[in-house]
């Protein structure tokens, strides 16, 4: 079998830290070589993507730790959740608002302070109408975003089943 039943729960976490990674690099590839402007929303999902490969991370490197790497593989699934929620959100309505302004997204960014923190990782540039007209394969970047999230947090529930 390709994947062993006992290595399957440290493969995934693995594969999610990699995945999660490569999310944010293409979503910077796409901002600064290609044009594509992110809005609030699209920036705190990188952020999402960040946290998860962190805890993803992390939790891999715990070999042997049994209930430290359940309770990992359910906050990246949960990370996972709140991701795949903030892709629904800004498909179904920050798309669709003129300005993204004082939503949920801008007040964390303006919180966390991370624009002027990591500006080339974290800069918001465009507002969410703008960024919905950015397309994919003809799918917006947050429709492959949510998708990526919903995978995240099935592959670790699927670890956590096989625990």
């Amino acid at each position: 079998m390709f994947l062993q039943r006992s290595k399957f729960p440290a493969q995934a976490l693995a594969a999610i830290f990699f995945v999660s990674l490569a999310a944010v690099a293409a979503a910077l590839v796409a901002q600064h070589a290609f044009g594509v402007k992110p809005c609030p929303w699209c920036v705190m999902q990188r952020g999402v993507f960040l946290l998860i490969a962190l805890v993803a991370g992390l939790t891999w490197l715990l070999k042997g730790m049994r209930p430290l790497r359940s309770a990992g593989l359910l906050l990246t699934a949960l990370l996972g959740a709140a991701g795949v929620a903030a892709a629904v959100f800004q498909h179904e309505v920050a798309a669709k608002l003129a300005s993204c302004d004082m939503t949920f997204a801008d007040r964390l960014l303006n919180a966390l302070d991370l624009e002027n923190l990591l500006p080339s990782v974290f800069m918001v540039t465009a507002s969410c109408s703008e960024a919905a007209a950015y397309r994919l394969l003809g799918l917006p970047y947050e429709v492959w975003s949510g998708l990526l999230f919903a995978a995240i947090s099935l592959v670790c529930l699927i670890s956590l089943k096989k625990r």
